[in-house]
């Protein structure tokens, strides 16, 4: 961990908890930073924050009191999830107190290389497929993933050495608040509509994204997704140098696909086949991920280790289980439109598709086209499911059924399901107006299926 000074003595407040809240206040207090953590959470129910106290850090639980702002601190550590026009954030920003997420402050002491991964999708995938090629046939690792893929940063950056790299995903949230953060490979996997609701239009959210470019220089590279012409003008910002990757074979100065076959420049890799995680927006986080590779001197034989062997990221059309001839898929990760999109274009067989969840105020007219090629029943629930609903008319699809919560979802999706088909979970929509996480929802999803697959072997016994 670099030596840093800069915190010493200084009066800093930490907005928000959850576990980079807690390594960034562990890491301010190890700095010599004198530290205020504010949660709303109480403290008689906050392990986190109790956690904090016995260290010796000073909490202020269970409300946002704004006079806490008065007290001259010199900094603000924002948990990235808090909104900008939440009223202690407004109130530091009327105070011109700096505001930054925690990447921002392990990046301040890593020591190592840094690798930022950010997109609307694919960036747990990504970031998972080049740690795995950094690190192929290593009885060392060299290579350690950090940031909103859920290991904090700033917990990862103070044990990586100076010839170890830190790959990190970074969101939206957390680019926001970033000053000096400046990955030596960025990657940019993609560009959709998503958290508006967050950003308040396309143009704050396409913004905070290319902050992951913003500090490059001629020493750094920028990879990035080159099917699109919005992208290709995004890359025009960076001073470091631009490897492209592209699907659609629309340029061969980095990672491509051309008949069935994966390049790099001119160097033939592998069949694209290999690839054992399904859907060919897969096969774009697999080019970005060489891409990155190939950069870092890693052989190809690597290269295909991993991609005939990877079986996918939890969460993120996770293969669950096979059943009396039914392929069940967790793709709890689809918080958006474009995720369910990309999910539902991934599979050659009919679809029992479950979804719904948290109402952004969206309708779901995009997934009509694909539902009438691809899904044959529906079961929806949640703030969403009457939306989702409207799109599965206009789909004209088999049957669509709505329930009340997952579980109930999911017995009902098996009912209507038949051999031969997939059981997928891709909510189109965020957890949270029934879960605290997408994760949280994944795991019920795969409790709920091993349940009833597990019962129904028993009484046919």
């Amino acid at each position: 961990m670099k030596k840093v000074t800069d915190y010493q003595n200084k009066k800093v407040i930490v907005l928000g908890l959850a576990k980079s809240g807690v390594h960034a206040a562990l890491l301010l207090h190890k700095l010599g930073a004198l530290v205020t953590v504010n949660d709303k959470k109480p403290l008689s129910e906050n392990p986190e924050a109790q956690q904090l106290v016995e260290e010796g850090i000073r909490v202020i639980a269970g409300s946002h009191p704004l006079a806490l702002l008065d007290e001259d601190f010199s900094l603000m550590v924002k948990n990235p999830g808090i909104p900008y026009n939440n009223p202690m954030v407004q109130r530091a920003q009327e105070l011109k107190l700096p505001i930054i997420t925690e990447p921002e402050l392990a990046y301040e002491v890593l020591e190592g290389e840094f690798i930022g991964i950010t997109g609307s999708n694919g960036k747990t995938t990504t970031t998972t497929l080049i740690n795995l090629m950094l690190n192929d046939g290593l009885s060392t690792p060299r290579a350690f993933v950090a940031g909103n893929i859920g290991v904090p940063a700033s917990e990862v950056a103070q044990k990586i050495k100076p010839d170890q790299t830190m790959v990190t995903e970074l969101s939206s949230f957390q680019l926001l608040g970033t000053t000096q953060l400046n990955p030596h490979i960025a990657v940019l996997t993609n560009i959709y509509e998503a958290h508006l609701d967050y950003h308040g239009n396309r143009h704050n959210y396409v913004e905070a994204k290319m902050n992951i470019i913003k500090n490059q220089t001629a020493e750094d590279y920028f990879v990035v997704n080159w099917d699109s012409e919005e992208w290709q003008g995004l890359s025009q910002r960076t001073k470091g140098q631009v490897v492209p990757f592209s699907r659609k074979n629309l340029s061969h100065e980095g990672s491509y696909l051309q008949d069935g076959f994966i390049y790099f420049k001119d160097e033939k890799i592998c069949p694209a086949n290999i690839i054992k995680i399904p859907g060919q927006h897969n096969v774009e986080n697999a080019l970005a991920a060489i891409a990155v590779a190939k950069i870092k001197g890693v052989s190809n034989q690597a290269i295909i280790d991993v991609l005939s062997t990877f079986a996918g990221v939890r969460h993120r059309i996770q293969f669950v289980e096979e059943w009396h001839q039914r392929r069940f898929y967790n793709d709890s990760k689809a918080t958006n439109i474009e995720a369910t999109t990309v999910a539902l274009q991934s599979f050659d067989q009919p679809i029992d598709l479950i979804a719904g969840g948290l109402d952004r105020g969206f309708v779901f007219d995009e997934l009509v086209s694909l539902m009438k090629l691809h899904v044959r029943t529906m079961v929806v629930y949640g703030e969403t499911a009457n939306l989702m609903i409207d799109a599965g008319k206009k789909a004209g699809l088999e049957k669509i059924v709505k329930v009340e919560n997952l579980v109930d979802a999911t017995k009902q999706a098996v009912k209507l399901s038949r051999a031969n088909e997939v059981i997928l979970l891709s909510p189109a929509a965020a957890s949270w107006d029934q879960f605290n996480t997408f994760e949280e929802r994944g795991d019920l999803f795969i409790k709920t299926v091993e349940e009833i697959t597990n019962q129904v072997e028993e009484s046919e016994k």
